[in-house]
């Protein structure tokens, strides 16, 4: 479920500690015209949350994350290549991989990600 308001932090006294592997991924940005076209596109998405915050946008996912160029592009009005797209990703975590000129992948999950490289 795509949520434009929801918000992933918590407060510490909320916060369980658990001995688990989480399968989540992400990307941080710093607030733009570009991410906010980025965070448009995967608020679309199943199993991805989008947080607004006063200077940066987060994108986080379960699983995996599948940022199309073209989709992208056509919400931004002009090009958006991988290349552009790393730039104005200020942080990610899980595993990244750009699949193709078109393409760029993001994994929680190494051994999916293993998948696409081997």
């Amino acid at each position: 479920m795509s949520a434009h308001t929801a918000n992933i932090f918590k407060s510490m006294k909320d916060i369980k500690f658990e001995d688990t592997v989480s399968f989540q991924c992400g990307v941080t940005m710093s607030d733009c015209v570009e991410a906010r076209a980025i965070a448009t596109v995967m608020a679309r998405h199943p199993n991805v949350t989008v947080t607004y915050m006063p200077a940066m946008i987060r994108i986080d996912g379960d699983g995996k994350m599948t940022f199309k160029m073209p989709e992208i592009s056509e919400e931004l009005g002009r090009v958006m290549t991988p290349h552009t797209f790393e730039i104005s990703t200020s942080t990610h975590y899980g595993r990244m991989v750009m699949v193709d000129d078109e393409t760029v992948m993001l994994f929680g999950d190494m051994n999916e990600m293993m998948k696409y490289i081997v």
